[in-house]
């Protein structure tokens, strides 16, 4: 009988040890950040910079699971503005003027949107937006047709994006190439979308949490599967 009371003890601080050390992990975990994005606010180029200013990775980690995303908003200026006697007008004209309507998405220099263009994946479509004009909005979509590589403006001093504290062994800012797929059947203005988010808000819909009102100065923002559904959608409607 002793003996067996022994064993019994024994095997009681075995699983209260157990018991503890899993506590101790579930802490842990419970710790972890909630988001591996890392933010900085643009550090060359006022808010809707297009093509040339800038969420780090795609991935968002939320509750320990990693979330990614297939579709993105990619925002670019139609309108001439000169940064160190470059013009950084890129509209959807002028990727649909390129061989092959491809080129480089360069000058972001912001880290989220850099991590973000880290994680596009060869396909996948994103919304090319006309920002900084008159009457920003949606104008076309694109895909990604090259994955991310070392941005070249980050090393040279005539660019408008220059950076001097990259270095070609250890480049800090990168860039993808998309190809113009197609202009949308509509313009889809910002006022437009604006509206939707407000009411989604309030109704729960999909675009209540776009990142294009939550994190308004990022040039290069993801989209989950409905929000990019929506706003196909929107397409075929008359608008407001």
């Amino acid at each position: 009988m002793p003996l067996q009371r022994k064993k019994r003890s024994k095997a009681a601080l075995t699983a209260a040890k157990e018991a503890k050390r899993a506590k101790t992990d579930l802490q842990k975990e419970s710790e972890e950040p909630g988001c591996l994005m890392k933010s900085q606010a643009e550090s060359h180029a006022p808010p809707d910079a297009g093509k040339s200013s800038g969420q780090g990775d795609v991935s968002v980690r939320q509750e320990g699971i990693k979330k990614t995303y297939a579709h993105w908003l990619m925002k670019s200026e139609p309108e001439s503005r000169f940064e160190k006697g470059v013009d950084v007008k890129f509209g959807i004209e002028d990727l649909k003027a390129q061989p092959n309507q491809t080129a480089c998405w360069d000058g972001i220099r912001n880290y989220q949107a850099r991590n973000f263009l880290k994680d596009m994946r060869t396909g996948q479509t994103a919304f090319f937006y006309h920002s900084n004009c008159k009457e920003p909005g949606i104008v076309g979509i694109i895909k990604i047709v090259k994955e991310a590589y070392p941005d070249h403006t980050q090393f040279d001093k005539k660019e408008p994006h220059y950076d001097a504290s990259s270095t070609k062994e250890k480049p800090k800012w990168y860039m993808v190439d998309v190809q113009f797929v197609r202009m949308t059947k509509r313009f889809i203005p910002l006022a437009e979308l604006k509206r939707h988010h407000q009411e989604h808000k309030i109704s729960g819909g999909p675009l209540k949490e776009m990142t294009l009102f939550t994190r308004q100065r990022l040039s290069v923002q993801p989209l989950t599967n409905e929000e990019f559904d929506f706003i196909l959608r929107l397409e075929e409607e008359k608008p407001c």
